[in-house]
């Protein structure tokens, strides 16, 4: 696999249109921090690290309105790819949605959002928007 962070997006995009609960994704470090950025901003309900063999994997409960079956997540879209990375720094950091969706950024401090990011005043790759 060339690019483990466009498989984890679009796992969960095709969970979310096939309106699964669950799913299950193949863990790594980074897929591990940026879903606490999910949880921790409200896009997921829950999640679990399993450790099975030597990969391990992440159970991704999604987060739906109950009333309109509508998912939290509206679009999920990669940003920087092995072929052409893409990065910013503070000053010119990207507005998802004018503020109401997120950046996913991987800087020299750890993966955090735009906003976590403008506040420390740091760049880095931006790995995806969520909202």
């Amino acid at each position: 696999m060339t690019d483990p962070i466009a498989d984890y997006l679009t796992r969960l995009r095709n969970a979310i249109k096939a309106r699964h609960r669950v799913v299950e994704i193949p863990a790594s470090n980074l897929k591990k921090e940026i879903t606490k950025i999910l949880f921790e901003k409200g896009y997921i309900l829950n999640f679990k690290f399993i450790e099975d063999g030597p990969q391990g994997t992440i159970k991704i409960a999604l987060k739906y309105d109950l009333v309109n079956k509508v998912n939290a997540i509206k679009k999920l879209e990669r940003v920087s790819t092995p072929g052409l990375r893409k990065y910013t720094g503070y000053k010119k950091m990207p507005r998802v949605l004018n503020g109401l969706g997120i950046a996913v950024l991987s800087t020299s401090k750890g993966v955090m959002t735009d906003k976590e990011a403008r506040e420390m005043k740091i760049g880095g790759e931006i790995l995806c928007y969520v909202y």
